[in-house]
């Protein structure tokens, strides 16, 4: 089994760091991530100037490993199409530093690395830990790699992915696995109007998330109660039920 590991928080973040070790020993292991963080990027791919991509090695680790001067969507797509010989088997994006979870997802840059494997006809995992801070990625590495080996011994349908999100808790207090839909999440966005020092204007965005109440069966719900959310993510963003009525609509030119 080959997996190609990559990730939004740089090919030196610890929660890579958790995942080719856990996985390295059931596995061949290629890792292709960025040189730095490039948390919220998203789908973003470079289109307006080179992107550098440099051998890289990983102390300690028998691991063939390159960071690239790009986004996460970048590197899956370098990986696939330049850089790798043939597919590898599975995609596993993480472990995030930080959950990504209900409509964050759609900002994410660990969920569109993922989505990336995953427009590749690839089984796709994208992983994170729902901590901010300095964390202990076992648990969470554990679980991927349990999670890898069901996937490969099943099927999931064309262009999905599975999004995993896991307490920050030690082993033995997390209360169980959930499957799950996204829930929601919403922040209070605040702008803070600074002057850089040619006398140019610039906003620094700030903010909190605001504390929405989340039905039970959402990925937010399980993971307030100490459950992993496993949620099947697909990106056909159409809304089938409203088509028949657009029909109706005066459109016609």
């Amino acid at each position: 089994m080959h997996i190609l590991l990559t990730n939004d928080d740089g090919i030196a973040a610890p929660g890579i760091q958790a995942l080719w070790q856990e996985l390295a020993s059931i596995a061949e292991i290629t890792v292709v991530a960025p040189d730095s963080e490039r948390s919220a990027m998203s789908q973003a791919i470079t289109v307006h100037h080179p992107i550098r991509v440099d051998k890289s090695s990983i102390a300690g680790a028998n691991v063939q490993a390159w960071r690239v001067g790009g986004t996460p969507t970048d590197c899956v797509k370098i990986a696939l199409e330049a850089l790798l010989d043939k597919k590898p088997d599975i995609v596993v994006s993480g472990i995030n530093n930080g959950p990504n979870m209900g409509t964050d997802v759609l900002y994410s840059g660990t969920v569109s690395a993922a989505i990336e494997g995953a427009l590749h006809g690839i089984p796709a995992i994208a992983v994170s830990l729902a901590c901010w801070h300095a964390a202990d990625y076992v648990p969470a590495a554990r679980f991927a790699a349990k999670a890898v080996q069901e996937l490969l011994t099943r099927s999931l349908p064309p262009n999905t992915l599975l999004n995993i999100n896991v307490p920050d808790l030690p082993q033995d207090k997390i209360t169980g696995v959930e499957i799950t839909k996204l829930g929601v999440i919403e922040y209070e966005n605040t702008f803070e109007r600074r002057m850089d020092p040619r006398g140019r204007t610039y906003y620094w965005m700030g903010g909190s998330q605001v504390d929405i109440e989340n039905e039970d069966g959402t990925d937010v719900a399980a993971l307030k109660n100490g459950k992993i959310s496993v949620t099947p993510i697909h990106f056909d963003l159409t809304n089938y039920g409203i088509m028949h009525s657009l029909e109706e609509w005066n459109l016609k030119i």
